[in-house]
């Protein structure tokens, strides 16, 4: 057996937020992004709740792109 990335949390995205409403950037602090059973980028936000939505809405790209700046910049 390959020791990969092997991920001891289960978190995986089964449904996708039925509202595809924009979440407020400034609330969201990670996310990890899921290949299958279903395509979906899983945010956190500052309450540790976990949302997961499409990854295809242009919001979701740019929130992405916030969050990787903001761990950068740190």
């Amino acid at each position: 057996g390959s020791a990969g990335s092997q991920s001891m949390r289960k978190l995986s995205c089964v449904t996708l937020q039925a509202s595809t409403r924009q979440l407020n950037i400034q609330n969201l602090i990670n996310y990890e992004k899921q290949q299958g059973p279903v395509d979906a980028v899983m945010f956190i936000t500052r309450k540790g709740i976990k949302i997961c939505v499409s990854p295809h809405q242009k919001w979701v790209q740019t929130a992405i792109k916030t969050i990787d700046q903001r761990r950068t910049t740190k």
